[in-house]
């Protein structure tokens, strides 16, 4: 699935360097996301003591913040616009090195056409989203522990106080723990989504086949069935999704007030500002997303799964058939 791409002499240069140029865009993103952070502090200290300043200076953070903001989306536009075009050509490269080797295979292979057609759109639209989303998380990760490890010094609970960068081991510690329960709360995720594939392939290969002979295909006893195993299978995913969504929006939701547990009491004593809270608030929040990317895409990372165990098995039978057809008793 990478060798087609990343070892061809064809798309050598698509590969790597299309790949530099995205990590090069997401570092840029990653360090304007940095500099909005500062802006938080800046402008709501700014409003904590709104009457020692004047509307010039409300006005002026506010351009500021634009100057900012702006470059940032459109550097985040142009570069998902590019990561589709390289993604796509990463699928390109995968679906002729799948065609040539399956021709070449006498063996009759299940779902062969979804698989070339279908799995392999999927596995792009999933990688173009799961990988950008792993890579910000890694310039988030390098960008940001540093501040977090600072504002770790404005944490009012006695106990974590005196403890150097308090508020990245919160945040490690807790997204850790987070992906464990993960772990076992969607442990049975791949497997359904494997399975739901694979009963839609036969029965979206029932109804090609009709289209062709509808005499001795698509008959309602057959649709019937078929149809029922796919409900049956999408109830159970509804109901092993919907305790998983339970779990994870619970567990981001209370992700959301640790900082201000750990630090809001300072507003009252004056030990903190309002400024430096918020902008703990926005790092901590963005450390704890980097170390929790595997919790936010749990069901893309599912699907992913399934999808790579399918053309796993694609790439195996493929194989298969080919030293089938030569007359090899082992396969290598």
């Amino acid at each position: 699935m990478f060798s087609s791409y990343f070892k061809s002499e064809k798309w050598r240069i698509w590969a790597y360097g299309g790949l530099f140029l995205i990590i090069v865009s997401v570092a840029i993103q990653t360090y304007l996301s940095l500099l909005i952070t500062y802006w938080y502090k800046e402008f709501y200290d700014l409003l904590q003591e709104a009457s020692k300043h004047s509307l010039d200076e409300f006005w002026a953070g506010i351009r500021k913040f634009l100057y900012i903001a702006m470059p940032y989306v459109i550097i985040a536009v142009l570069t998902n616009f590019y990561a589709k075009h390289w993604i796509f050509r990463w699928r390109e490269a995968l679906t002729f090195s799948y065609l040539q080797r399956w021709r070449n295979c006498e063996k009759d292979i299940e779902g062969s056409s979804q698989r070339i057609q279908e799995d392999i759109y999927r596995l792009a639209q999933t990688y173009e989203y799961l990988g950008v989303k792993f890579l910000r998380a890694i310039m988030t990760l390098i960008v940001f522990i540093g501040p977090l490890w600072k504002l770790s010094t404005a944490v009012q609970i006695p106990i974590l106080k005196s403890i150097p960068g308090s508020l990245v081991f919160i945040a490690f510690i807790t997204s850790v723990g987070g992906i464990i329960i993960s772990w076992f709360v969607g442990i049975k995720l791949p497997k359904l989504e494997y399975n739901i594939q694979k009963t839609e392939a036969a029965f979206r290969k029932e109804l090609v086949f009709a289209e062709e002979d509808k005499k001795n295909y698509a008959k309602p006893e057959k649709i019937h069935t078929l149809f029922e195993t796919l409900r049956t299978s999408f109830y159970r995913i509804y109901l092993h999704y919907g305790y998983f969504e339970v779990w994870s929006n619970s567990f981001s939701q209370f992700m959301v007030i640790i900082p201000f547990m750990l630090m809001g009491t300072g507003i009252f004593t004056g030990a903190v500002t309002l400024g430096t809270l918020m902008q703990a608030s926005s790092i901590f929040d963005r450390v704890r997303e980097s170390f929790s990317v595997f919790i936010d895409n749990w069901t893309k990372i599912t699907e992913l799964r399934s999808i790579y165990i399918r053309l796993d098995e694609f790439e195996q039978n493929i194989a298969y058939g080919k030293y089938a057809q030569n007359g090899a008793k082992n396969i290598p």
